[in-house]
């Protein structure tokens, strides 16, 4: 898989170094293209995982493309999170080919964001076909992207092209990645990625009691190449965060049910611990945090019968919501057993109040399922 690739592993290990957390994602386009809004989700996903890690601080994340993945770089320029830092593509692929469903293309929202720093390292000896929408992207970008050119370089130049221009590119490209989430670049000039030393070198990494800012090194599979190509390389995998439990809602006395019964079904549990988050970033208007408690293929079927579903859909139809400060839900009541937690609720919507039963459904720390009933 992409994390094990060398590449990979050379630019998170060269970020931690820095004192950063580096994470890179195995997602599905490495099966094919076929994958690209699967893939999609499974980024957002991890993403999500990444920012709810006590190490990282959740407001200072910068996302980085390479080679295919840069397909899945425009939805993230199109709708920007308040922590996303920075977008950097490297030797990208901007344009999806014929057959293949797409996802917002990176040249058609390039400086939407203006506030958003884009970087773009560019090969010089590009593949043709990558070359001409790498080129359209430039035009649209103008003055919103910074480029990194590297003349005599060829797609995947970091791990094929063994050369100090290729050194000197990547340390320029995590100079910049760097100085984005807020860290300066070192005073020193020793290149961040050093040249294959003859033996085995050690390093120790920074660590501080403050949580971090990271860099996901996103990672493509890169379009169909000749088998004699060079396999790449490596990275951090992201450790969930511990779940904190949240204090249980109040419980109303359930008096038909014996003791042993009201213990089991109101008991805190780790599904309930969830739906507490859930309920968290709710409250706080932080829909980043709110979506990253679901699936990327989370089902949500209202109590008027409509239903959405996939992690997409819930960000467009919450999103206005989240904006309007409309997001004020009271839990009267709360049942748990095992993967399920069941919610008496009492919504405020249009100044109105809306009493719902809410059952939802927590599969692996994440709500897959959600009805409201009234």
């Amino acid at each position: 898989m992409p994390r094990d690739w060398p590449v990979y592993k050379g630019y998170a290990t060269a970020a931690a170094r820095r004192g950063l957390v580096s994470a890179v994602v195995d997602h599905s386009l490495i099966h094919g293209l076929d994958r690209l809004v699967a893939a999609a989700d499974e980024v957002e996903a991890a993403v999500g995982v990444l920012r709810s890690d006590p190490r990282v601080d959740p407001d200072r994340v910068g996302l980085w493309f390479f080679s295919g993945a840069g397909l899945l770089a425009g939805e993230w320029l199109d709708s920007r999170p308040d922590w996303l830092r920075f977008v950097a593509l490297t030797y990208p692929l901007l344009a999806t080919p014929p057959g293949v469903d797409d996802l917002v293309t990176a040249a058609e929202v390039i400086g939407k964001h203006k506030d958003l720093p884009v970087l773009l390292t560019r090969a010089g000896l590009e593949r043709e076909e990558l070359a001409g929408p790498v080129a359209e992207f430039v035009s649209a970008g103008g003055a919103a992207l910074d480029i990194i050119d590297v003349p005599k370089g060829h797609h995947g130049f970091d791990m094929l092209d063994h050369t100090e221009e290729s050194r000197a590119a990547v340390t320029k490209a995590l100079d910049w990645a760097i100085a984005h989430l807020g860290e300066e670049p070192g005073d020193d000039t020793k290149l961040l990625v050093p040249p294959p030393a003859k033996k085995k070198t050690t390093s120790t990494r920074r660590t501080t009691s403050a949580a971090k800012a990271a860099v996901a090194v996103k990672t493509p599979p890169p379009p169909a190449e000749p088998a004699t190509q060079p396999a790449p390389s490596v990275t951090t995998p992201v450790v969930p965060a511990p779940v904190v439990p949240a204090p249980a809602a109040a419980q109303a006395p359930l008096v038909d049910l014996g003791v042993a019964t009201v213990a089991a079904v109101t008991a805190d549990t780790p599904a309930a611990r969830v739906i507490a988050r859930e309920h968290a970033a709710y409250a706080a208007h932080d829909l980043e945090a709110f979506l990253a408690m679901y699936s990327p293929t989370a089902r949500i079927l209202r109590a008027d019968g409509a239903e959405l579903k996939g992690r997409r859909f819930l960000r467009e139809y919450y999103r206005p919501r989240f904006d309007a400060g409309e997001c004020k839900t009271e839990v009267v009541q709360r049942l748990m057993l095992g993967e399920w937690v069941v919610e008496h609720v009492v919504s405020y919507e249009d100044g109105e109040s809306t009493p719902q039963l809410a059952l939802y459904r927590v599969v692996d720390g994440l709500i897959t399922d959600v009805e409201f009933r009234v």
